[in-house]
């Protein structure tokens, strides 16, 4: 994998895929080598002190490499309020960590996720409470696939301005 001059992302080691919401915030990791991720857990949205304290005890605990913040965009391509809330958190999150942090389109994460727990036998308060976690699971998978198919570091620094871009790094 090859990376851009501007980019500071790792090439290896965890990255942890965050789905960002206002009420709880789901969250994947995946494997050292990028091969496969997995569901974590659902945080609930608190305080900025304790969601810093969450995410640093995170990163550490699980050996966080970089994250993937979901940018939440129209099928069109704009962008919307909680797209701007995305891109706060972003910046938030890299400085309350101190580790790298990428944009990824989270076009259509829900909507897989949902697909992905209808099959599973579970009470709909169960796949309620993991819906999220999924959603963070395919949001990784997809930006995983992405670097992958092109070689690159996908994504966008959340300080890079790419309003009104197309962000052609694609759902999943």
């Amino acid at each position: 994998m090859s990376l851009r001059p501007h980019d500071e992302f790792p090439q290896t080691g965890r990255l942890a895929a965050i789905d960002l919401g206002t009420v709880r915030t789901g969250v994947a990791i995946c494997d050292p080598d990028w091969i496969l991720a997995s569901p974590h857990e659902v945080h609930p949205t608190g305080t900025p002190e304790a969601d810093a304290a969450y995410y640093q005890r995170l990163a550490g605990e699980e050996r966080v490499a970089g994250w993937v913040v979901g940018l939440p965009i129209h099928c069109d391509g704009g962008e919307s309020d909680k797209s701007v809330l995305a891109r706060q958190f972003a910046v938030w999150l890299k400085e309350a960590t101190g580790l790298p942090v990428r944009l990824f389109d989270e076009r259509f994460t829900t909507v897989a996720a949902v697909q992905r727990l209808a099959g599973r036998k579970s009470t709909r308060q169960q796949k309620k409470r993991r819906l999220d976690a999924v959603a963070a699971q395919v949001l990784l998978e997809s930006f995983l696939e992405a670097c992958r198919y092109r070689s690159e570091i996908a994504g966008h620094p959340p300080e890079e301005d790419t309003a009104g871009d197309s962000l052609d790094e694609g759902g999943p």
